[in-house]
């Protein structure tokens, strides 16, 4: 079964230079890991829902706050074998220092039987695209392109 999840790469223009938001996952498995581990705020579409009511849930769940304004479709990526995501993308500013994300549980040390609480996400930062392009997922790399694509690496509507 394949699994669907939806996300906003939210952007902002600075000094000539494109900025998108992106989050670090919390937990112990990706505490030391820091290129390659960001990702746009993103998470699974319940049933029944439509792609840009999740992505706006994940986004509230993740960061805090639900994103008002428009999103504009980028498309979809195949992140792995099992799990595609659809992605938008809308220009706006948000404080990454104030971020109130969701927890998960897990047992945690491995095999300890003690469940401990994670937040989803344990930071959030902005990034100018070439530095984002060494932090986020490999699989997700292409939105920062499709975004280029859309508006330049300066921010210029193309």
């Amino acid at each position: 079964m394949s699994l669907r999840s939806a996300g906003v790469l939210m952007y902002k223009r600075m000094d000539g230079q494109l900025f998108v938001l992106l989050v670090h996952p919390g937990g112990p498995f990706w505490r030391n890991t820091d290129l390659g581990a960001w990702s746009i705020p993103k998470g699974e579409v319940a049933e029944n829902e439509d792609a840009e009511t999740a992505a706006r849930r994940e986004f509230a769940e993740e960061l805090g706050a639900m994103p008002a304004g428009a999103l504009r479709p980028l498309g979809s990526v195949q992140q792995n074998a099992r799990k595609k995501t659809e992605a938008f993308t809308m220009e706006a500013d948000f404080d990454a220092t104030c971020i109130s994300s969701n927890l998960f549980e897990i047992e945690w040390p491995p095999r300890s039987g003690r469940m401990q609480s994670f937040p989803e996400i344990d930071r959030a930062a902005w990034f100018a695209l070439p530095i984002a392009r060494q932090k986020i997922l490999p699989g997700q790399q292409i939105l920062l392109d499709r975004l280029e694509a859309l508006f330049g690496p300066d921010g210029g509507v193309n």
